[in-house]
């Protein structure tokens, strides 16, 4: 019984990871009008990097934790990475020059990289196989409250002052002390033999996730880049309906991942092509402008990122097991974030090239990445076979 008790522990804090790593740019882009507005002399650019600069260190961090797990013990990684995401994140509170402000965001995409593997990859070292399914869908769940959350509360206090925006990583706090209270003092890094910081090998056996998750990422952000403007020209939206709805598909995103366990072992063999399918509906649902149709394709788009990463994450955890923190876990959280930032740059280019002007071009490039995502899936995973329930 005191171990089960133990095990609720653990999971909770690992599960308060889970919802602070979305918050690295997702939380300030509510605020992202008011912020430009304040800093109104500076570049677009440096503007626009306020948002993805986290996601060049999250990956620059994720390829050199191996070594990172091997210095350090994880409470001291996970209490060094959530101090840095309260200092860096609500530090810009006291911030009001923009170069400055980078150098904190970047510091903040620091931080998250030392959590993001912890808050995934402690899942596999913990408990067997036959839970990770739910465990990692709750993971997903936890990481689609954190953003509407974060979306809702800083596009609240941005309404105060813009600085006040930054405020919502405080939230690290709670993590903080539920880490110094019940994570384990593991040695993540002790079981491989070498401390290089990246090794090819890993990305060899793992390809089908990572590159899978790359994919997934460059599909998904197709909706938070465009929608907005799309929607608004198509059908006339207000604002805040446009907002409601984005916050509306993170909330399908976070009740699939709550039953995602369940469906894992329901739809054992097809559950693979979900993702590519549900993007592919939601994508060609747009095409039809209309509140309806809006509707029913931000439904199909929330419920592809809600069975698509836990999915990746737990395929990627069974075959990684115990070292999955230190093997694959990072490359799937620098991929994730890899394909959160090129997306804008391969999509937008393409749109203009393959449908000129059509204000659509977005997401027809969608369904084009949505038919190579489903060939990618196809020819690594149509012969795999899940462990036994």
């Amino acid at each position: 019984m005191e171990k089960k008790s133990v095990n609720r522990k653990v999971t909770a804090t690992i599960l308060s990871m889970s919802l602070l790593t979305v918050m690295a740019g997702a939380a300030i882009a509510p605020a992202l009008g008011i912020i430009k507005a304040h800093f109104s002399a500076a570049n677009a650019l440096l503007v626009q990097l306020i948002v993805s600069m986290p996601a060049l260190l999250i990956i620059v961090t994720n390829l050199f934790f191996l070594p990172i797990s091997r210095l350090m013990r994880t409470r001291a990684i996970a209490t060094t990475g959530l101090l840095l995401y309260v200092v860096a994140g609500a530090g810009c509170y006291f911030v009001d020059d923009i170069y400055v402000l980078l150098v904190m965001r970047a510091l903040l995409g620091v931080s998250v990289g030392l959590i993001m593997p912890l808050s995934t990859g402690l899942l596999a070292f913990y408990f067997p196989p036959e839970e990770q399914a739910r465990l990692m869908g709750l993971s997903a769940a936890m990481n689609q409250m954190g953003g509407v959350v974060a979306t809702l509360l800083a596009g609240l206090l941005a309404t105060i002052e813009w600085n006040y925006a930054f405020l919502v990583y405080l939230m690290g706090l709670i993590a903080v002390v539920m880490v110094w209270l019940w994570l384990p003092d593991e040695q993540l890094g002790s079981a491989n033999k070498r401390g290089i910081p990246f090794e090819p090998r890993q990305l060899l056996k793992f390809h089908p996730s990572v590159v899978g998750m790359l994919l997934l990422m460059m599909i998904f952000f197709i909706f938070p880049t465009n929608f907005a403007i799309i929607a608004r020209q198509q059908t006339g939206l207000s604002a805040e309906a446009i907002t409601m709805i984005m916050v509306g598909l993170d909330v399908v995103a976070f009740f699939v991942g709550l039953v995602f366990g369940g469906l894992m072992h329901t739809f054992r063999q097809p559950i693979k092509y979900f993702a590519p399918l549900f993007f592919l509906f939601g994508y060609a649902a747009y095409l039809v402008p209309s509140v309806a149709t809006i509707l029913l394709g931000s439904a199909c788009i929330g419920i592809a990122n809600g069975v698509g990463v836990p999915y990746l994450n737990t395929i990627a955890s069974i075959k990684g097991g115990r070292n999955s923190a230190t093997t694959v876990m990072p490359l799937l959280s620098a991929a994730l974030y890899l394909g959160q930032f090129v997306s804008p740059l391969v999509v937008i280019p393409a749109s203009k090239v393959l449908f000129g002007d059509d204000i659509t071009g977005p997401y027809k490039v969608g369904i084009v990445l949505c038919l190579l995502f489903f060939f990618q899936v196809w020819t690594t995973r149509h012969f795999q076979s899940l462990p036994p329930k």
